[in-house]
């Protein structure tokens, strides 16, 4: 009969504690580097999410001669308006799927006309108050470049 809890069959002490210490010392090194990055992230996705929002705009206004009121707001590139100036040639089903939220799951910000040229839409950033340093910094469409 085969004896099955040989020494063979197993790791000892010794080999256990190698390989902790081999996942010790990578995530000593890996995760200061995946740290801190979610902020810049966050930011990077709003930069994205304006872009995609300005080219729903731009569609928006090539269709109909000008760009949803502040009134009627983002919503007008996923609803048709029926306050304001209503557009006649609106396309069926939209121009965007929904309007998202930023990376903080604040609404993003949208006036028209804007103080920075024919509209203005930004994202508040993390605090979801206008201006802020670091991770609270607001990213606004006329900034990205």
């Amino acid at each position: 009969m085969r004896n099955y809890l040989s020494q063979k069959d197993g790791f000892t002490l010794i080999e256990i504690m190698v390989v902790i210490t081999i996942l010790a010392i990578l995530a000593v090194l890996v995760v200061p580097k995946i740290v801190g990055r979610t902020d810049e992230a966050r930011r990077t996705a709003a930069a994205v999410q304006i872009r995609n929002i300005e080219q729903a705009l731009q569609l928006f206004k090539l269709d109909n001669g000008f760009y949803p009121s502040t009134e009627q707001g983002l919503d007008a590139l996923v609803n048709k308006p029926t306050i304001g100036e209503i557009p006649e040639r609106w396309k069926e089903g939209g121009y965007l799927p929904k309007v998202p939220d930023d990376p903080w799951h604040h609404p993003y910000q949208y006036i028209s006309p804007g103080g920075h040229g024919e509209y203005d839409l930004y994202s508040m950033g993390a605090d979801g108050e206008v201006g802020g340093y670091n991770k609270d910094i607001d990213i606004q469409s006329w900034d990205l470049e």
